[in-house]
């Protein structure tokens, strides 16, 4: 299993519907729409039937490209279609090219958003880690939203182009976008990050480059910003830091706390389902595993 495979896996990438579109696409939309967008995604945040979601959601897609083709240098709706598309394609897109056509579309609608937000941005695809990271330092705090966005999407679409394996390269920018991200953020940050911090700093072992310890703060405080309400922070836990350690008492620890938890929290719902039904994988394979 490649390393960005293990992204594709994480059903924490739902989270960015919690952070991003009942935020941005909401504000915007609920002028036009009478707060359909707010409903919506809050609806299908809390729905606990993954089938229904994976049914229903392309026409909130269409609905978005067609406020597009009005607005098209919109950030806020330009991040608010790159989300969708993103956690679409990385969750609910079963075939591959499908997912990579999905995925391939949220980094456009992203990148887009970023360049029209911060003209430096403009210049990043096919950028140098050097020359990313010194342009990356230019965003400030109004930024922050889209920033968070085009870091989601690029996990989102790296994990659609895992069979890429110039898309390794990428990685260390993107862990270098949340880190910048957590900092402009400060107590406004989505808690969501720390888990994809967690994931990405799990994705090696220590001896090439992973950095666990630090991996184990960012889980603990995504648990931690929810009061243990982000199943899924759990999940990734035991499958980044615990496997990477080889720690089957704290994985089983952290697994069964999630199968006995209440899947019904606000705004967590559908990914803690999910995140059930990994849960009780993991376990089942824990055996072979250790």
């Amino acid at each position: 299993m490649s390393m960005i495979t293990r992204i594709s896996r994480s059903r924490v990438l739902l989270l960015a519907l919690a952070g991003m579109l009942t935020g941005g696409c909401a504000t915007l939309m609920a002028s036009a729409a009478s707060g359909l967008a707010d409903n919506l995604s809050s609806a299908m945040l809390n729905q606990d039937d993954p089938e229904t979601v994976r049914a229903g959601a392309p026409s909130y897609l269409l609905l978005l490209d067609s406020f597009l083709e009005n607005n098209p240098d919109d950030p806020k709706l330009l991040t608010a279609a790159a989300t969708l598309y993103a956690s679409y394609g990385a969750v609910f897109a079963d075939d591959e090219r499908r997912a990579s056509r999905l995925t391939a579309r949220a980094r456009n609608y992203a990148a887009k958003a970023m360049c029209e937000t911060y003209s430096a941005a403009c210049d990043w695809p096919g950028q140098h880690y050097d020359e990313f990271v010194a342009s990356l330092g230019g965003v400030s705090k109004k930024q922050a939203e889209v920033l968070y966005t085009y870091g989601f999407v690029m996990l989102a679409y790296l994990r659609a182009h895992s069979a890429d394996w110039n898309s390794l390269a990428e990685l260390p920018k993107v862990e270098a976008l949340f880190d910048h991200y957590l900092a402009i953020s400060g107590a406004d940050a989505n808690g969501a990050v720390h888990t994809y911090m967690g994931i990405l700093l799990t994705l090696r072992g220590p001896e090439i480059g992973g950095k666990p310890e630090e991996a184990r703060a960012h889980f603990e405080k995504a648990i931690a910003l929810t009061d243990g309400k982000d199943l899924a922070a759990k999940v990734e836990f035991a499958r980044g830091y615990a496997r990477l350690l080889y720690d089957r008492e704290l994985h089983d620890e952290l697994l069964n706390d999630v199968l006995r938890a209440d899947p019904y929290a606000d705004g967590f719902t559908l990914g803690n389902v999910m995140a059930q039904d990994d849960a009780a994988i993991l376990l089942a394979e824990a055996d072979e595993y250790f």
